[in-house]
């Protein structure tokens, strides 16, 4: 796809499952298995991890990187981590590209399945980047929460996926929303994380958000359809709101990071609350 400037395409790093129950909140599972996936015999669905692969110029920016590689076994087992249908190394294959051609990583949190393929662990067992020759950014006060976390949320931050960048001076530390690159900006969200950042993509004609964890699936497009684990559930909702009215009034593209089956798409509003418009393939 074309924004301006930019030619915007996913960039698949792997397939993973989630509990239904968690990824749904306070929904039923007769609701959310009808509007997504009834899940396995442990209940867990089925996940993508689909990043963004952002070009222009001399620039190759990639937005999240996945689970990685180097999770242990029984996690691999628990969260049932495959990389049959598609991995980093693949889709760098696809796009004619080398991990040491991109120049940028935007992590939009620095949770397990956003952040694990941002290193690597060598034969020698040494944990290192992946993009040996890109600039990573994440927010400030996201940072913070992610080396500090809380007892619910503490599973998910796995520091050994960012701290190797930190340690070789490849992270950059935002303080705040913004725009990155001229048409390419990040706004920040609190509702599951602290100051997850939201990646748009513009030319003042159409717009692309990638909103990550706030509608993880097409599913989550009804407001109520939050995430058990949101650490703040309503401003979750608040924010849901608020994006997708504006989604509807200006006519945006949302992707969703972890929907198996629709990786994109418009939203309408109707008499029931928002829903999917029409399925858009980047």
């Amino acid at each position: 796809m074309k924004i301006g400037k930019f030619t915007i395409q996913h960039f698949e790093t792997g397939d993973f499952a989630l509990d239904g129950g968690a990824m749904f909140g306070v929904v039923p599972k007769p609701l959310w298995s009808k509007a997504y996936n009834s899940g396995d015999e442990l209940n867990r669905i089925p996940m993508t991890a689909r990043g963004l692969l952002i070009q222009y110029e001399d620039r190759r920016i990639i937005v999240d990187t996945g689970c990685g590689s180097k999770m242990p076994l029984k996690l691999q087992n628990i969260y049932n981590v495959d990389y049959t249908r598609a991995s980093i190394q693949a889709s760098l294959e696809l796009h004619n590209l080398k991990a040491e051609d991109i120049t940028d990583i935007i992590f939009t949190h620095l949770h397990f399945d956003h952040s694990g393929g941002s290193t690597y662990r060598t034969e020698t067992g040494e944990i290192v980047p992946m993009f040996p020759n890109a600039q990573h950014y994440v927010q400030k006060d996201h940072l913070s929460w992610a080396r500090n976390p809380t007892d619910k949320d503490r599973a998910s931050f796995m520091p050994e996926n960012w701290e190797p960048i930190i340690h070789n001076g490849m992270m950059e530390i935002l303080d705040g929303p913004g725009e990155l690159f001229p048409g390419l900006s990040v706004q920040t969200l609190h509702g599951h994380t602290q100051a997850l950042q939201m990646v748009t993509v513009t030319d003042d004609i159409q717009t692309l958000i990638f909103p990550a964890d706030l509608l993880p699936t097409a599913a989550h497009i009804p407001v109520p359809y939050v995430m058990g684990y949101d650490n703040f559930p309503l401003i979750s909702m608040e924010e849901k709101h608020r994006i997708l009215t504006k989604a509807v009034e200006e006519k945006w593209i949302i992707c969703f990071e972890h929907d198996a089956f629709i990786p994109a798409g418009y939203i309408k509003h109707t008499d029931k609350g928002f829903a999917l418009a029409e399925k858009v393939e980047l």
